[in-house]
């Protein structure tokens, strides 16, 4: 019986978006920190909830670490990562449950989903949200195929992966940093709006 590691791989393309993004969104992460409008228990619901969805076991582990450093339950932490909800506090569902579409939705979430959000949070304490989000998709889209590749070293290769999708991953870890940090950086200078949809804009 073959071992299953989760979820279809992210590509480059998707690669370089996510961290794009990131990098958009870590000044939002940093601004929401010193304010306190997130919790640190929030936001690491918020990491834990989006690693269960991609499915990667160096961000799991990580972020179990963290969660448990700022009080969280060791029960909540497992229940959190093999997707069960009873233990969030009720205050904090809705952003759970649009962390997990975002996720489940490769970054690209509805705007109906969105405007929920807002409609229950505010924009600044949403904007965090998001930005919790979008900083642990890139966790999640370096750590899997580092995963994959040290499985595979270890004899235990992801049946989704090959080497050269590892590779060429990693690579473009390093490759990537430059160009979408000044991608990121020039689409603040131009007030870019946080999140774009389809159809319209909103923030």
């Amino acid at each position: 019986m073959k071992k299953s590691f989760g979820k279809k791989l992210y590509s480059l393309t998707e690669f370089y978006w996510i961290m794009y993004l990131a990098f958009f969104s870590v000044y939002d992460l940093i601004q929401v920190k010193k304010k306190g409008l997130l919790s640190p228990h929030f936001m690491e619901r918020i990491m834990l909830a989006v690693t269960q969805v991609n499915g990667c076991r160096v961000c799991s582990y990580a972020h179990t670490k963290m969660a448990l450093e700022v009080g969280m339950k060791s029960e909540e932490i497992k229940n959190i990562l093999a997707g069960v909800s009873d233990d969030i506090p009720e205050e904090e569902q809705s952003a759970i449950l649009f962390s997990q579409h975002y996720a489940d939705s490769r970054g690209n979430p509805s705007q109906k989903t969105w405007e929920q959000v807002t409609g229950t949070y505010g924009l600044p304490k949403s904007i965090g949200i998001l930005a919790s989000i979008r900083v642990m998709m890139l966790g999640n889209v370096i750590g899997i195929p580092w995963s994959s590749f040290t499985n595979r070293l270890k004899g235990s290769p992801d049946e989704r992966s090959n080497l050269l999708y590892e590779i060429s991953m990693i690579l473009g870890t390093f490759l990537f940093v430059p160009i979408a940090l000044v991608h990121a950086l020039l689409a603040k200078l131009v007030n870019q709006p946080a999140i774009k949809f389809e159809k319209m804009q909103t923030v």
